[in-house]
C-alpha cells in the first residue's frame, strides 16, 4: 500500500490481513491488491463509522490506488 485513499499520504500501516491505517487521517480501509473495498473513520472511541457513501457511487466495484 502506497498512498492513502482519503489524504494520499505516505504513512500507512498494516493492522490485519487486507486492512491498513493511515497515520495522517485516521481511517481504516480494507483493500485486496490495488482494490480499495471499504473505508472507515476511527472515532476517539475506538469505534469505526463507515465512509464509503463518501468514496463509492451505489455500491460500485471497488476502486484501484497507487499500489
Amino acid at each position: 500500500m502506497n498512498d492513502c485513499p482519503n489524504c494520499q499520504g505516505k504513512d500507512i500501516g498494516k493492522i490485519g490481513t487486507n486492512q491498513y491505517y493511515c497515520w495522517n487521517c485516521c481511517i481504516e480501509f480494507t483493500a485486496a491488491g490495488n482494490k480499495i473495498s471499504s473505508i472507515f473513520q476511527v472515532e476517539e472511541d475506538g469505534s469505526l463509522h463507515s465512509l464509503n457513501d463518501l468514496f463509492f457511487d451505489d455500491c460500485p466495484p471497488p476502486f484501484e490506488t497507487n499500489m
